[in-house]
């Protein structure tokens, strides 16, 4: 899965996304806080491949995007819109691919301006990257070819205070970066930085106002932070394989960048520093019990603005959530299955 799968809705209750075989599910609290439902399966009886991106807007309402085949060696790029946690999310609407007709070129993911506009991005079959945006009355504007060359799969992107999307991704010897100059604007030239990243282990975060924040592992094993204009920061080693959970939030009264990782130990490491602060320094303190080896963390806050965490094993569905103690360090309750 790309982006933050654990979703707080408008109406305060928390959800989940999964893929589980050919299909996206989702469940949700049945009241803020309260037992959550069965999960219900997404945009109908359609097949989809087993990739999924998450993104939501400033209205709550969340974006899901997927790969759909649609005849031997081709596939479109599909799209649904979650309104509400206990409501059914729409049908999958396919929304085409760069280049017409073609296999998969990479996971799509899903950004949301203040607008309520979807930016559907995925790598195409140049090695450059795609997007579609939502129009503002409704529809899709065409494919848009935003260049770039040899990418990896792994996209990340956020949108910032001002409502601007970012899109980040990794190509070889280097980081890179498409920026809108406003919102709903057109993205400019890309912008890179050297950087030996490890592709798959980008995760994107509006971390203030201004800026978004991409947090990578770097070829050395180090969990490293970058603002595009400045040069990559190191923060701690990472304390796993994959990408980190992140999630700007209040910690004893003070603006923090919580990050959480499924670490190489099996259980789930958190560290908390200022946002924007890196040079305050990080530490990571493991919570939880052992996990399966391929469950996956994400954070979202709560309808009392309380962070929760939530680990999600694909291979067995069990799915455990822990909420953060009223502590300025990052201590979490007990881990209850849902």
């Amino acid at each position: 899965m790309n982006g933050e799968w654990l979703i707080r809705g408008r109406d305060g209750r928390l959800s989940v996304y999964q893929v589980s075989h050919d299909a996206v599910l989702c469940r949700a609290e049945r009241v803020p806080g309260g037992p959550w439902d069965a999960p219900r399966r997404v945009g109908g009886d359609q097949r989809l491949h087993p990739v999924l991106g998450v993104g939501q807007g400033t209205d709550g309402y969340v974006h899901l995007v997927s790969w759909r085949p649609t005849a031997t060696g081709e596939a479109d790029v599909v799209h649904s819109t979650h309104f509400r946690p206990l409501l059914a999310p729409l049908d999958w609407d396919s929304v085409g691919r760069p280049g017409g007709k073609g296999d998969r070129t990479g996971t799509p993911v899903v950004s949301v301006d203040d607008q309520g506009r979807a930016h559907i991005f995925v790598r195409n079959g140049d090695g450059g990257l795609g997007l579609r945006p939502q129009k503002q009355k409704g529809g899709w504007g065409p494919w848009r070819d935003l260049r770039g060359e040899d990418l990896h799969d792994g996209l990340a992107t956020a949108v910032d205070g001002a409502g601007r999307v970012a899109a980040y991704a990794t190509a070889p010897g280097r980081l890179v970066h498409w920026r809108q100059e406003a919102a709903g604007a057109r993205f400019q030239d890309l912008e890179s930085v050297a950087a030996e990243a490890r592709p798959g282990t980008l995760r994107a975060l509006a971390t203030s106002a201004e800026n978004t924040t991409l947090f990578f592992t770097d070829a050395s094993g180090h969990l490293s932070a970058w603002r595009p204009g400045a040069e990559p920061v190191p923060l701690l080693p990472a304390a796993g394989p994959g990408p980190v959970a992140a999630v700007r939030c209040e910690l004893g009264g003070h603006d923090r960048t919580l990050l959480a990782q499924c670490s190489s130990s099996g259980r789930v490491a958190f560290a908390a520093y200022p946002s924007e602060q890196e040079s305050a320094g990080v530490r990571w303190t493991e919570s939880g019990p052992q996990l399966p080896a391929d469950a996956e963390v994400s954070l979202a806050l709560d309808a009392d603005d309380r962070v929760v965490a939530a680990v999600l094993s694909p291979s067995t569905g069990q799915l455990l959530l822990a909420r953060h103690e009223d502590e300025p360090e990052p201590a979490f309750t007990a881990w209850q299955e849902v």
